[in-house]
């Protein structure tokens, strides 16, 4: 009996040996990281500011692929189907993984078919419109939406993308129901707001601020606990008298389920080392956005921060909770 249960063991060890070894080899070859929505949205921006000095760590170049279409959901799934080997990532965010599932029950993935690698950064949401509203301040924009929502337009970057689901917990909050005005992506639905072809919209400051900056639109608050640097005149909700209305924007780096640990601590210490660069948190700061702390960027802290978030988004659209559960 002690040999069967020996040679199971030895024959256990034979199976896992070429495992261990391919992750001890990680990197041999190209990464891919995708970013679902198109080139210069944020997902985009954030992908190709870290993918630089992670290349430098690895010693293998990741490359950005945009793969695009359906509020992100297209990139996202190709990723969640791909072998969980370490050379396809996904930059993951609030619309594309933790709020997707309850918008739309037949997406093809869950937000359990990915393995966490890192958190990147945060930043809170601008509730903006074109210059010409005839509002100044949250209170009064609410006013002017309740009374003229059956010819008041709305844009997001799709079903499921994070200006969507903003946009929708506003309307909540405010009560109200404009139109929506689904686009591609955020560059698309962002020019046509700063065009006057529709009237308001949830945006992330990196889209929005130099349209701000320049009296293209007006905002009316940010959806954070604290002003952004980048916006300093802006009021946050709680300011403009909407203090429920709290929501952070998050991007981070996530592999199919499965990928092994040593393959995944190592795409995190080099996750790492491209949010210690000076030049990569400049960049992020510029962008309105804030780098997390040493304390947060353990795969650990995201899985969890991860599953929070999934939960969050469950409670806002009434309780419903993951197939996967």
């Amino acid at each position: 009996m002690n040999r069967y249960f020996l040679a199971l063991a030895l024959f256990a060890a034979a199976l896992a040996a070429p495992a261990r070894a391919q992750s001890q080899a990680y990197p041999t070859r190209v990464i891919t990281l995708v970013a679902p929505f198109p080139p210069g949205g944020p997902s985009d921006t954030a992908a190709r500011l870290i993918v630089g000095p992670m290349s430098q760590a690895l010693g293998q170049q990741v490359i950005v692929d945009n793969l695009t279409g359906a509020g992100g959901a297209i990139g996202t799934d190709h990723v969640a189907k791909a072998a969980p080997d370490g050379y396809t990532l996904v930059i993951s965010g609030s619309g594309t993984h933790a709020a997707a599932e309850f918008l739309k029950p037949d997406l093809p993935y869950r937000s359990t078919d990915f393995t966490q690698i890192g958190l990147i950064n945060t930043s809170p949401m601008v509730i903006a419109a074109r210059s010409a509203v005839p509002a100044n301040t949250l209170t009064d924009f609410i006013a002017y939406l309740k009374a003229n929502e059956k010819k008041v337009t709305e844009a997001d970057a799709g079903v499921g993308s994070i200006s969507n689901l903003a946009c929708s917990v506003f309307h909540t909050l405010a009560g109200v129901h404009p139109t929506v005005a689904s686009y591609r992506g955020t560059p698309e639905a962002t020019m046509d707001l700063v065009r006057g072809n529709v009237d308001f919209g949830c945006n992330q400051i990196v889209n929005i601020a130099p349209h701000i900056k320049s009296g293209a639109l007006k905002a009316f608050a940010v959806t954070s606990d604290k002003r952004s640097p980048m916006l300093p005149d802006v009021p946050t909700t709680a300011q403009a008298g909407m203090p429920q209305f709290n929501l952070t924007v998050w991007f981070g780096l996530s592999a199919p389920k499965g990928t092994p640990p040593a393959i995944v601590d190592r795409l995190n210490r080099a996750l790492g080392a491209a949010l210690d660069d000076p030049d990569v948190v400049k960049h992020f700061a510029d962008l309105g956005y804030e780098v997390v702390p040493k304390d947060k960027r353990s795969a650990a802290y995201f899985d969890q921060f991860y599953k929070d978030e999934v939960a969050l988004w469950a409670r806002v659209f009434g309780g419903a909770t993951s197939k996967s559960d």
